[in-house]
């Protein structure tokens, strides 16, 4: 049996609770093959970011060609890219690799700007760029509330605030966006699909308090990215990775060393 390849381009997180890293845990606990193309290595751990180190663009554009030459590439997301000319490499291979596909794979772009932590994840000259050059390509967008606020120029506070959000970047983009409310901090986490065509989708679940981890962007786009490349529409799939996020954060795990905990995502929970 041929497991569907899912390909991430993201970072290197030396916790493994975000990015390239939780991204293969997501897409194998789900049932495909992941690969990787890594755009940056990043020491961090939960709650604190101390080094990010750029890779080359040319390896980041020679990853992705080797990947798509190798392998039918069913679906693929990118997370951190983290400057300009990586997010031009990645927009220029991705459209030459996509030229030559017979069947183009879905694309679900994270638009990680901003840690968990608050560190900054993204240089401030590259923000537009995603607008201009990645978002078009995209099948979804999926910003956090920070990264709303970062492309409108305003504060996300409410439901109806997310909902106006997501009809106004849809319409502007042309791409569906998932608007994410976890950091509304409510009872219940809130999240809205708007489509292009006008539709929209609610998903919600109770909100874990309590749990200080990384990686729940990571993980939603990856296991979004990985249910369409089984096939599923993008309704669907949005509604099935929202349930395995869940999960990953109501298992959270927990370690306790020289008086401080790290809790990490548990994504092979189920």
């Amino acid at each position: 049996m041929n497991l569907p390849v899912v390909l991430t381009i993201a970072g290197s997180d030396n916790s493994a609770g975000a990015g390239a890293q939780a991204d293969l845990k997501t897409i194998s606990a789900l049932g495909a093959y992941g690969v990787t193309a890594i755009t940056c290595v990043v020491a961090e751990v939960p709650g604190k970011v101390s080094v990010v180190h750029p890779v080359p663009p040319p390896i980041v554009a020679e990853q992705i060609r080797l990947l798509f030459d190798a392998f039918p590439v069913a679906a693929l997301k990118t997370g951190m890219l983290y400057s300009d000319a990586i997010i031009r490499t990645v927009v220029d291979t991705l459209a030459d690799c996509f030229s030559r596909e017979s069947h183009r794979p879905a694309l679900v772009v994270d638009p990680v700007m901003v840690a968990t932590s608050g560190d900054l994840l993204l240089r401030p000259d590259a923000v537009a760029l995603y607008g201009t050059q990645l978002f078009p390509l995209a099948t979804i967008v999926t910003p956090n509330l920070d990264e709303v606020r970062t492309l409108l120029g305003r504060a996300i506070t409410s439901i109806a605030e997310m909902r106006d959000a997501g009809i106004e970047l849809t319409a502007r983009y042309g791409v569906a966006f998932l608007i994410k409310g976890g950091h509304l901090r409510t009872t219940t986490a809130t999240d809205l699909l708007v489509l292009p065509d006008g539709a929209t989708h609610t998903y919600e679940a109770p909100f874990v308090p309590g749990v200080s981890t990384h990686g729940t962007g990571c993980t939603y786009s990856a296991a979004i990215a990985t249910a369409l490349s089984c096939g599923l529409a993008l309704p669907e799939a949005v509604g099935e990775a929202k349930k395995f996020v869940t999960n990953a954060i109501t298992s959270f795990l927990r370690w306790e060393k020289n008086g401080r905990s790290t809790d990490a995502l548990n994504h092979f929970n189920s």
